[in-house]
């Protein structure tokens, strides 16, 4: 794993091929525990294309100066992407009144 925050990435490859393209990345928090947004596109080999863009939040914990994962929660679809992002909207209006 990196050292440092920004190298981290979910991209992923074998046999030459990019099985997981990382599209894009925010980071939400650094130090000693990190926390990242992908979005992401997967190979599919049935279709010997790219999928939908996918949506993935990971957590990492540095130790000895190296970061490793601790979890995740996979996004399954830009539906579920936007219900997430409408009741994070509706509870964080809440609060704001």
């Amino acid at each position: 794993m990196a050292g440092d925050v920004d190298d981290l990435t979910i991209e992923y490859e074998e046999n030459g091929r990019v099985i997981v393209k990382e599209l894009d990345k925010v980071i939400l928090s650094k130090g000693a525990w990190a926390t990242i947004v992908y979005r992401y596109k997967q190979w599919d080999n049935r279709k010997e294309d790219y999928g939908n863009d996918l949506y993935t939040i990971r957590r990492y914990r540095k130790v000895s100066g190296k970061y490793s994962q601790q979890s995740k929660f996979n996004i399954s679809s830009k539906d579920q992407a936007l219900k997430i992002i409408d009741v994070l909207r509706k509870w964080t209006d809440e609060q704001a009144e």
